[in-house]
Formats: structure tokens, sequence, C-alpha cells
């Protein structure tokens, strides 16, 4: 007997329906997407009101932020949309903030190096 895990088959009145699970997780999937993409190019906020810095990327469940000088990696669960703003719930962990922040950074750029030699 063989199975398929991802189709489900009815049979009604002499009529067979096959539903796939695929499109509805692709359609999840499209939707965490998109709600990851509409996260970035915004500031964000502690509780308090005070910026934070602004959202750059999402890594995985982690939204990136740059602050001044450096890049902070705080989990999603803990980020609020707030309409323009993103609010930060709770408080922050900074030095592991920093820690997945700089990761992150190590992991996504490369440095270009402009030297050139007039030989």
């Amino acid at each position: 007997m063989y199975i398929l895990l991802n189709l489900v088959l009815i049979f009604s009145h002499n009529v067979l329906f096959i539903f796939s699970k695929n499109k509805q997780r692709k359609e999840e999937h499209e939707k965490e997407e998109e709600y990851k993409f509409n996260l970035l190019c915004r500031f964000v906020i502690n509780g308090i009101g005070k910026t934070v810095g602004e959202s750059i990327a999402v890594n995985k469940d982690l939204l990136i932020i740059k602050t001044k000088d450096k890049y902070l990696g705080v989990p999603l669960k803990h980020i609020q949309d707030n309409g323009k703003t993103l609010l930060v719930k709770g408080l922050i962990d900074k030095s592991n903030a920093e820690f997945m922040g700089k990761k992150w950074r190590e992991e996504n750029f490369k440095e270009i190096s402009n030297d050139i030699d007039d030989e």
C-alpha cells in the first residue's frame, strides 16, 4: 500500500477530491516572509519611548537592529508592531543582544579592501 503524506483523498459520490497541504504551507511561508519584510527600515523603541535603533534585517527568529555603533539581535517574540515604529517588549538583555548582533554582522558582512598598488 502506497501512502502520500501530503495528499488527502476523499471519495464522495464517485468523485475524487484531492487536497494538498503544500499549498497551505506555501501560503503560510509567504505570509511569514511578508511579515518579516514589513519589519525592516523602521525605528525601534523601548518601553519608555527611547529610540534603540533602526531595524535592518531579520535573521531566522532575530530582528537585527543597527544602533549608533553596534548591531543588536533581538528575538522576534519580543518585538511588537507599533504602527510606524517597532516596540521592544520587556527588557533587552544587552550583552546577549550585542553578541547576537556581532555574530550576525560577522556572518553577513564581507569587508572589501580598496588598496590600489601603483606597480
